[in-house]
């Protein structure tokens, strides 16, 4: 019996459509997972468990060094493919995919908030801007709804595609706005 059906069981119309999604994600990740070890010649094992919206996939063996190494760049790419084809083969299972392996995401986490406090920091110390590196959205989210927290600064995301930066600013800061309208005119640019 899959993991998911002993949590979930069946009970009912509506139920059974969501435990047939879950049921339908547990194996296309399975599926997935067992593939991109055997592809990529890697020594690890892994277990699943979940919660009522996300399922996670903790990594365990020989190469955890090879998915954390730059940053996780392995684990992240493995955890975006496998949430893209549950995603595609089973749109009615909304739920999220998390893969960590030895820690490495709470650690992750732990470095940008650490981060965030110390540009919060010198943002009020020297009551200007500061820029966070560019980051994935979720990253981007952890960062923001830390720095939400104190009402001294305000962050924003600025750039353009799926990194983007983070400006971390005092509250009380004005912020310049760029003027568009003369851009083209040859009088106004000098």
């Amino acid at each position: 019996m899959s993991f998911i059906k002993k949590i979930f069981g069946f009970g009912g119309a509506s139920s059974a459509v969501v435990n047939d999604a879950f049921l339908e994600a547990e194996e296309i990740i399975e599926k997935q997972v067992n593939a991109l070890i055997d592809f990529l010649d890697l020594d690890l094992s892994y277990k699943i468990s979940l919660d009522e919206e996300q399922i996670y996939i903790n990594f365990d063996g020989k190469d955890i060094p090879k998915l954390i190494d730059k940053e996780g760049l392995l684990l992240n790419a493995m955890q975006i493919y496998v949430k893209r084809t549950v995603q595609h083969n089973s749109p009615e299972a909304k739920m999220g995919v998390q893969f960590d392996a030895d820690g490495f995401r709470e650690e992750a986490l732990n470095s940008l908030v650490e981060l965030a406090d110390k540009l919060k920091g010198i943002a009020l110390e020297k009551n200007k801007s500061v820029y966070f590196r560019a980051l994935p959205p979720g990253e981007r989210k952890v960062v923001h709804q830390h720095l939400a927290k104190d009402d001294r600064v305000k962050s924003k995301s600025v750039g353009d595609g799926h990194y983007k930066k983070i400006k971390v600013f005092p509250a009380g800061l004005k912020q310049k706005r760029r003027n568009n309208s003369n851009r083209g005119n040859p009088r106004h640019n000098a």
